[in-house]
């Protein structure tokens, strides 16, 4: 249990606290302040983008004893509320009562990390200069003291003129005490003497001094922490476990998620064959089975990988490697004009490029944020997982590749991540050479101590994209379908749907077949191409109706029919052009959004667009 200090005022609130309040959590970036929320929320928490802005914000409500309603809101990672950023911006709108639609927070919680107390101080300046009541949070606290850390909390309430807790978000130590201040409140923080808030020296003196009238001794540097920084963060065999890492993590994917995949596929199928026994023949039994289930479930195959790869992205994010993976990339950011802040945003567009996209607001320098917006979108997204997985599979045996380590399933899967990467980095290098040209910006990065992640959270983070992915499912895919399934259907022949090749979905892939006739695309493909624009992995479910509705294939030979209907040159300019080319109206939007037009966004399409047919027509005539 921490230990709460609360400079001559008591931290367990009146009886007559206030019902429905908001508290707002806020601190620096890695000082735990999202684990903190997640446990106070559990599963009772949505997300949201503010009014009028592309941050994106977690809100909850807190599970508190005795039928409290506390609602939270998990304010960006911040430094200061200097408002220089879109992230500082926001929190400081949000503190002050000016965020539209979200009144004034009665509370606040202020997450500081208790192994770099010095450093964190400076916002609590701006924070409890506003006069709201609140709770500062040392967190991290068991960490502190295994280092041979300490502070007195007691002094260093009386310095803050607020009370203080020391608290570890993830074993949950003092979270007793944060329920408690949820619970009714505290009075308004006691008058004490803060810096001059737009003086930044000021503030750090400040710090300094409230550090040592608080007793604070730094701990020292986590042993184990100094030792794997000796080898991921060297020239050579910092680059070289990165590699080994991602290796691993693809072949991962392909093995570890194939029993999971095996299971989902025989749900569906069965779900399929039951629905198609139990429904009488006629139109709503081929809208369900043949459009809907066919292309739904085609896509929900891939859900265990998906999964897994973002269990990897959670479990490295969260125990510090990826900073130090950060750190390297700054090197070959440097190369091509770019910055290490460029990092971050294009390592979550392994994500999803949309999120990525609206973490370019960290980028203080416009041209250099321009430039990571535009290459965001050829990092190889999760939505193109399913794409990968099904023409891989169904095209390259599975054989060892590096020893038993990396087969060759897994080794097309990296050359793809590779590919996208290679383009976006020669993209960055002719936009900051010519069009985007600036000058370099210093790029400073607080590195973290390595962690042994939170289950909970990971769990959490797994879930909150489960659902996501299965909203998607529930509603982009499902409505592919549907409308594949209506023109697939039309014009009705003798009463009955005709042959798919002369149906109203038909004419439109033979439409367009000639465009793409020359990269070994039939025009079944086309449809799956014209239907992907809505989202990449749309085509998995396209393609699952397209054969779905055929006599002689169903969904469940998905692969068998694509080899029936694609050369391997073929299957090779299919990955190439999915590789480069923008299918994603979501990503455009965001663009648009974000740079302020569709200048950039028309640039982007067409750009990509040929890139991904050039280099597609290239891959065939190679491998044909």
């Amino acid at each position: 249990m921490g230990d709460c200090h609360g400079c001559g005022s008591s931290c367990v609130p009146p009886k007559q606290a206030a019902m429905h309040k908001l508290v707002a959590i806020i601190g620096p970036p890695n000082s735990g302040k999202s684990t903190l929320f997640n446990r106070l929320t559990g599963l009772r928490q949505k997300v949201a983008n503010f009014p009028g802005v592309t941050v994106e914000h977690h809100t909850g409500k807190a599970d508190l004893p005795g039928g409290h309603d506390v609602e939270l809101v998990d304010l960006p990672g911040v430094y200061s509320l200097h408002a220089r950023s879109e992230d500082e911006r926001v929190s400081h709108d949000v503190l002050h009562g000016k965020m539209p639609g979200l009144k004034r927070p009665d509370g606040v919680i202020l997450i500081l990390d208790a192994t770099n107390l010095s450093r964190h101080l400076p916002l609590a300046a701006s924070v409890l200069s506003l006069r709201i009541p609140t709770l500062v949070v040392l967190n991290m606290a068991d960490d502190m003291r295994q280092r041979g850390g300490a502070v007195d909390t007691g002094a260093l309430a009386d310095e803050l003129g607020a009370p203080v807790v020391l608290a570890s978000a993830t074993t949950g130590e003092g979270v007793d005490e944060v329920a408690r201040f949820l619970s009714g409140g505290i009075g308004v923080p006691k008058p004490v003497e803060l810096p001059v808030l737009q003086d930044v020296p000021a503030c750090r003196q400040w710090a300094r001094e409230v550090s040592r009238e608080a007793g604070y001794t730094h701990p020292a540097p986590p042993v184990w922490t100094r030792r794997l920084d000796a080898v991921f963060l060297h020239a050579v065999w910092g680059p070289l476990s990165f590699v080994l890492v991602v290796g691993a993590v693809f072949q991962t994917i392909f093995t570890g998620a194939r029993p999971l995949m095996g299971g989902v596929e025989w749900a569906v199928g069965a779900a399929g064959g039951l629905m198609r026994a139990v429904l009488p023949e006629g139109v709503l039994r081929s809208l369900l089975v043949d459009g809907v289930w066919s292309g739904v479930g085609a896509v929900l195959v891939f859900m265990p990988q998906i999964l897994l790869l973002f269990l990897f992205i959670t479990v490295l994010e969260d125990s510090g490697y990826l900073a130090r993976a950060a750190l390297i990339a700054d090197r070959t950011m440097a190369r091509v004009g770019l910055q290490g802040k460029s990092f971050i945003p294009l390592l979550s567009a392994y994500a999803c490029a949309v999120p990525a996209i609206m973490a370019t607001r960290t980028i203080e320098n416009k041209r250099d944020r321009i430039a990571t917006i535009l290459i965001a979108p050829f990092m190889t997204c999760s939505a193109r997982l399913p794409v990968y997985t099904l023409i891989i599979a169904a095209f390259i045996p599975d054989r060892q590749f590096i020893g038993p380590f990396v087969h060759t399933r897994a080794a097309a899967l990296m050359g793809l991540y590779v590919l996208g990467f290679a383009a976006a980095v020669l993209t960055a290098r002719v936009l900051k050479s010519s069009i985007l040209k600036s000058e370099r910006t210093p790029f400073v990065l607080e590195m973290p101590p390595y962690r042994v992640p939170s289950w909970r959270t990971v769990g959490l983070r797994l879930y909150d994209r489960a659902m996501a992915f299965l909203k998607r499912a529930g509603t982009v895919i499902l409505g592919v379908s549907v409308v594949l399934w209506a023109l697939a259907s039309i014009p009705l022949v003798d009463g009955k749907a005709p042959p798919i090749e002369q149906s109203l979905a038909g004419t439109l892939g033979r439409a367009i077949e000639p465009l793409i006739k020359p990269l070994g695309f039939n025009w079944k493909i086309g449809i799956g191409l014209v239907t992907s624009l809505a989202a990449r992995e749309v085509i998995v479910g396209t393609l699952g109706t397209i054969y779905g509705m055929e006599p002689d294939k169903d969904s469940a030979g998905l692969q068998a029919a694509l080899q029936k209907d694609l050369t391997f040159g073929g299957a090779v300019a299919l990955l190439v052009f999915f590789a480069f080319a923008m299918q994603c109206m979501s990503t455009l939007a965001v663009v648009r959004r974000e740079t302020g037009g569709w200048k950039w966004p028309a640039v982007q399409f067409a750009y990509m667009g040929a890139l991904a047919w050039l280099c597609a027509l290239a891959a065939y005539k190679v491998f044909s």
